[in-house]
């Protein structure tokens, strides 16, 4: 079972798919954002391309664990998401994710150039993976 894992931003999504036996995240690609039927179009499309079978969305949650207006955010996008789609649809935590990622890039020398045009990709990476994780136990 194919799953992708989404990093939900203001300008920018990115993108992670797993193996097809749900054990391991990799990173996918970066979506430039332009709007939300669009992006819905090109995420539905790279599904069935993918032979995904769910959607794991970020979700932002507070340090302290609260949900803040990031979080309402994202349940808007992950609902109108699911109107175009009979897909399951679930949240994962991903406080740390990006700066996680951040981290990672830093210690391998990438240029802050390029960093931009990864990190998203890669942070969707780390939120599959703790899902993935969560599942396999």
């Amino acid at each position: 079972m194919r799953i992708m894992g989404l990093d939900v931003g203001e300008k920018r999504i990115g993108i992670a798919v797993s193996d097809p036996m749900g054990w391991t995240a990799q990173s996918h690609s970066v979506l430039y954002r332009k709007h939300n039927a669009g992006d819905f179009k090109y995420l539905i499309q790279l599904c069935k391309e993918l032979e995904v079978e769910k959607i794991i969305v970020g979700y932002p949650r507070n340090m302290n664990g609260t949900i803040g207006p990031k979080a309402l955010e994202i349940e808007e996008f992950a609902k109108e998401l699911g109107k175009h789609t009979i897909l399951a649809i679930e949240f994962w935590d991903e406080r740390l994710t990006t700066r996680s990622a951040e981290r990672v890039l830093l210690e391998a020398d990438i240029s802050r150039h390029k960093r931009k045009h990864i990190i998203d990709k890669l942070a969707a990476a780390y939120i599959l993976q703790g899902y993935l994780d969560s599942i396999l136990k």
